[in-house]
């Protein structure tokens, strides 16, 4: 089914490496004209096979504004937001330092309210579709990531709000909660001992029903976010959603 998404213009930031990258290159080959934000992306782009590149810090709110406005112009309109980009950081949550807490909270979470504002403003008048990135650790929590659990439980609760509010502006608001292998779990794991590693897979293979291990974002997510950007998602709002191998039982 090529083509589910022709003819739709949509900004997803993080779109750089990982789940932001595959997102960008499974909307591409579904026919949408793409905008790909990221903060290791220069000030000019170009825009091979309908990607444009631009330089996005998403937690700089004059910069988000500016840089969608243009890149809004280029695409010539905008229908979706797919808001990646995020950060994580771990170690004990009594010895948080500040420099941790206000960089998961500055992008995860400020950055929420600045990107989906920025696309707000280019919406309101014809509808469109926002997808944040919250995570399960923002559902339930995780030890040792308790700065990044609650940045991403405030995209979550966020999403839920302005699901409410943007309504009335055919506007739907939706999260997904993936549990994909990035090079962000790689970083995780590369913090942990050999004992730790093992105790992780370990469990990682018990809790996880389908595979035992955390998904490939362009075979297990990708498709979720090609329905959820596309006009057959119009009458869902203010949902999480967990890609996960039956991990997280939503309630």
């Amino acid at each position: 089914m090529a083509g589910q998404l022709d003819g739709k213009r949509i900004i997803v930031t993080g779109g750089a490496q990982g789940i932001g990258a595959a997102v960008v290159a499974g909307y591409v080959a579904e026919g949408a004209r793409v905008a790909a934000l990221d903060r290791q992306f220069g000030t000019a782009g170009t825009t091979p096979d309908h990607i444009v590149r631009r330089h996005c810090d998403v937690s700089d709110r004059a910069e988000v504004t500016t840089v969608f406005d243009e890149v809004v112009s280029l695409l010539g309109g905008l229908d979706v937001l797919v808001n990646v980009a995020g950060v994580e950081r771990g170690g004990p949550s009594a010895e948080i330092p500040d420099s941790d807490w206000d960089a998961v909270f500055d992008i995860n979470a400020k950055g929420t309210r600045n990107t989906n504002a920025a696309a707000f403003a280019h919406l309101k008048d014809a509808g469109g579709a926002i997808i944040n990135f919250g995570s399960r650790s923002g559902i339930v929590g995780v030890p040792e990531q308790a700065a990044y659990s609650a940045s991403k439980a405030a995209v979550h609760v966020w999403t839920r709000a302005v699901a409410q509010e943007w309504a009335p502006y055919n506007i739907t608001v939706n999260a997904v909660a993936p549990a994909m292998w990035t090079g962000m779990y790689d970083d995780y794991r590369g913090r942990l001992n050999a004992e730790e590693l093992a105790r992780h897979d370990a469990m990682m293979s018990a809790q996880i029903p389908i595979g035992g291990k955390l998904g490939n974002p362009a075979m297990d997510l990708v498709p979720l976010m090609v329905f959820l950007a596309g006009d057959g998602a119009h009458f869902i709002s203010g949902q999480s959603f967990p890609v996960d191998g039956g991990w997280l039982h939503m309630r």
